[in-house]
C-alpha cells in the first residue's frame, strides 16, 4: 500500500453514511415542509405544532384552511402511534425496521405527490383535495418525525433545526474561546451539515413547487431513496 494511502475503514464509511443519511433526511423535511407551506396556504406538515400559530392567527383574523389545520395535529399523533407501534413489533421479532420506516415515508410522499397532482389547482384551502393532500404530507413527515427519534436516533434530528441551530451556535462559540473545544467540534461535525440541509431543502421545495408543482416532490423521494441505498450498502458491507 502507498504510504500516502489513507485507507478508509468501515468505522469512517460508517460515520461518513450516517452524515450523509441526516442530511439528505433534514434536507427531505425542510422541501416538503417548505412545498406544504407553500401549495396549502401555510400547512406545516414536519413542524406540525407550528400550526397552532396558525390557527390562534387564523382565530384573530379568518382566513381559509382552518380545517386542515385542526386536523393535522390528530393525523400527526395517529400516525406517530402507529408507526411506534409498528417500530415495537419489529424490535420483538428482531427485524430491521430501518428499510420498512424509509419504506413508509416513501410511500406517503409518493401519495402526496400523486393526490397533490391529480388535484391541481388547487384553489380552495378547505376543499376535501387541499386537506387530504396535506394530511398524506403529514403522515410521511410524522413516520420521519418517530424514525428521527429511534431507528435513527444516532444521527442529529432531522425534523426540527432550532435545537440544532442553538447548538451549533454554542459550540461555534465554544471552538472560538477553545475552551474544551474537541466535544464542540465533534457536535458540530454532527450538527452543521443537517442544518444545512434542512436549509438547503427549504429553499428547494419553495422554488421547486412555483417551477414544478406537486411533481417537485419526487425530489425528496429520490432523497429518500439514497438514504436507504446507503443503508443497504453499508449493512451488507
Amino acid at each position: 500500500m502507498n504510504a500516502t494511502t489513507v485507507p478508509t475503514t468501515p468505522a469512517r464509511a460508517g460515520a461518513a453514511n450516517d452524515l450523509t443519511a441526516s442530511t439528505l433526511m433534514a434536507f427531505t423535511a425542510g422541501f416538503v415542509d417548505t412545498c406544504g407551506f407553500v401549495a396549502l396556504f401555510g400547512l406545516f406538515t414536519a413542524h406540525v405544532t407550528g400550526n397552532f400559530v396558525l390557527i390562534g392567527a387564523t382565530l384573530a383574523s379568518p382566513r381559509p384552511g382552518i380545517l386542515a389545520k385542526l386536523l393535522a395535529f390528530p393525523a400527526f399523533i395517529l400516525v406517530v402511534a402507529a408507526t411506534q407501534f409498528f417500530l415495537h413489533q419489529c424490535k420483538r421479532s428482531g427485524r430491521d425496521a430501518v428499510l420498512p420506516a424509509l419504506f413508509a415515508q416513501a410511500v406517503f410522499l409518493a401519495l402526496f405527490l400523486g393526490v397533490g397532482v391529480w388535484g391541481s389547482p388547487i384553489q380552495d384551502a378547505d376543499s376535501t383535495f387541499a386537506i387530504l393532500t396535506g394530511l398524506l404530507g403529514v403522515a410521511a413527515m410524522a413516520i420521519q418525525n418517530v424514525a428521527s427519534r429511534t431507528v435513527f436516533a444516532a444521527h442529529a434530528p432531522t425534523t426540527v433545526m432550532t435545537g440544532n441551530v442553538t447548538q451549533t451556535v454554542m459550540d461555534a462559540v465554544e471552538v472560538a474561546l477553545g475552551a474544551d473545544a474537541a466535544p464542540a467540534k465533534a457536535r458540530l461535525r454532527k450538527m452543521l451539515p443537517p442544518v444545512c440541509g434542512f436549509a438547503v431543502g427549504a429553499v428547494a421545495g419553495g422554488l421547486g413547487f412555483v417551477r414544478a408543482g406537486f411533481w417537485c416532490l419526487l425530489v425528496p423521494l429520490l432523497a429518500v431513496a439514497g438514504v436507504a441505498w446507503l443503508y443497504r450498502r453499508g449493512s451488507t458491507s
